[in-house]
């Protein structure tokens, strides 16, 4: 159960890395956007590390 969970919590880091190297590849990247999904996947890899 634990498994499927950090399984989840992983794929959701690797979307959220995905959007940022998309928003960061933009022509002029939204600076509130990239911090906004930075925080997120922090808050990810903290949970992923505690599980």
């Amino acid at each position: 159960m634990a498994s499927s969970h950090v399984n989840a919590l992983q794929s959701k880091h690797a979307g959220l890395d995905a959007k940022l190297r998309q928003e960061l590849a933009r022509p002029v990247p939204d600076a509130a956007t990239i911090q906004a999904l930075k925080k997120h996947k922090l808050r990810l890899k903290e949970e992923i590390a505690s599980a």
